[in-house]
């Protein structure tokens, strides 16, 4: 039905078409209907009781389709008629609706035309992915509606450096998304910060020196921790470690490329100064990889679940593994403290849930050559 901000909208389109039509302007009083779109099928499933994609294929994509259709048909009807009661002028007997035969042959003479300008490539990336809806989402709809303020249990754990002169030696990684830790591939430190070797509780461990104080003010180290020296980042970078989730089928092919990688973008506002590296779970960790020639580990299927190849969390959803993973790295030690973190988190503008990076093998348009021209006619507006 027609809310309160629809009839403030319209009331404000009547009142510009009749004031150009009064001008001389010709007007085409077409009213129109956007009939697609995730939001209108969230609303379905939740008349049929649907939790998630699953249920839709099971039920028929076809006959679900079908549903959706006549929601839209029902809900046009009816917003028809209240802009009618709200005194809007169009033609109300031909209104345009988006799901229509026209509108689509359009997309598809667009898409033919973009395909023979060879714009159009299938190509790999991480993409924000919704488990719930099954889909991923675009970065233009995350920016402007898909952030809420979450907490998250975050935990500190280490990396054992395996390198001959680094025996009992440690990286303090933080993370936020624990889930994505089966399928770490790399750390990362800033080659141009200063890293403290810190000896607490009997455990030597490196992080940025600047995060000393706080890490201890945080209870990640102790009072007694005590800095016992100092390196640059550099001097981290290309030593190996032993990975969290080394046992699991899916890291056979990457355990040799556990190493430190050089990255302008870690920062010293929070963490640890060292962040571990998913290249099949992050769109940042992706692009990090590609440069450094990582092999990407794709953990998740199109519902957030781990693939086979996962041990234990095969077939568990991401959001549900935070408790498995914290158990299974206390069982190897390897476990410092987790700590609650409130922070800006994506999430699906349609149903709420939180979104995950996936590794994703799709369909794009190329904007290289598009780019400037779309650049100059808005320059030009």
């Amino acid at each position: 039905a027609m809310g309160v901000h629809h009839a403030w909208g319209r009331t404000y389109k009547d009142l510009f078409l009749r004031f150009r039509n009064m001008q001389g302007y010709r007007q085409r009083f077409q009213n129109g209907f956007d009939g697609q779109g995730l939001w209108i099928e969230v609303e379905v499933e939740k008349e049929m009781g649907f939790k998630s994609k699953r249920n839709i294929e099971a039920f028929g994509i076809g006959k679900f389709v079908e549903e959706c259709r006549k929601r839209v048909d029902r809900f046009a009807d009816r917003i028809s008629e209240q802009s009618k009661r709200l005194g809007y002028f169009m033609d109300w007997d031909n209104s345009y609706h988006t799901k229509s035969d026209e509108n689509n042959y359009t997309i598809w003479h667009f898409l033919k035309t973009c395909a023979d300008k060879g714009w159009i490539y299938k190509g790999r990336d991480v993409m924000p992915w919704c488990p719930r809806c099954g889909t991923g989402l675009s970065q233009h709809e995350i920016v402007t509606e898909g952030y809420q303020e979450i907490t998250h249990d975050s935990p500190y754990l280490k990396f054992p450096l395996i390198d001959e002169n680094h025996e009992g030696e440690n990286l303090l990684i933080w993370t936020t998304t624990p889930w994505t830790l089966a399928a770490n591939v790399a750390a990362a430190v800033n080659p141009e910060y200063t890293y403290a070797k810190v000896e607490d509780r009997g455990t030597v461990m490196y992080l940025s020196k600047s995060l000393v104080k706080t890490l201890k003010n945080d209870h990640v180290l102790t009072d007694e921790a005590k800095v016992v020296g100092e390196v640059k980042g550099s001097d981290l970078v290309g030593l190996r470690y032993k990975g969290p989730f080394d046992e699991l089928p899916a890291q056979a092919e990457t355990i040799d490329q556990h190493r430190v990688l050089a990255w302008d973008e870690v920062g010293e506002d929070e963490g640890t100064g060292i962040v571990h590296n998913a290249p099949g779970a992050g769109a940042e960790d992706f692009k990090l990889g590609n440069e450094n020639g990582l092999t990407p580990i794709a953990p998740l299927d199109q519902n957030g679940v781990y693939k086979d190849g996962f041990g234990e969390f095969t077939g568990q959803s991401a959001a549900n593994v935070k408790d498995m993973v914290f158990a299974s790295l206390k069982k190897k030690s390897l476990l410092i403290r987790v700590n609650k973190y409130t922070h800006r988190y994506p999430v699906c503008w349609r149903c709420g849930t939180e979104l995950v990076f996936r590794l994703v093998d799709e369909w794009f348009i190329s904007m290289d050559e598009i780019r400037p021209k779309m650049e100059k006619a808005t320059n030009e507006m």
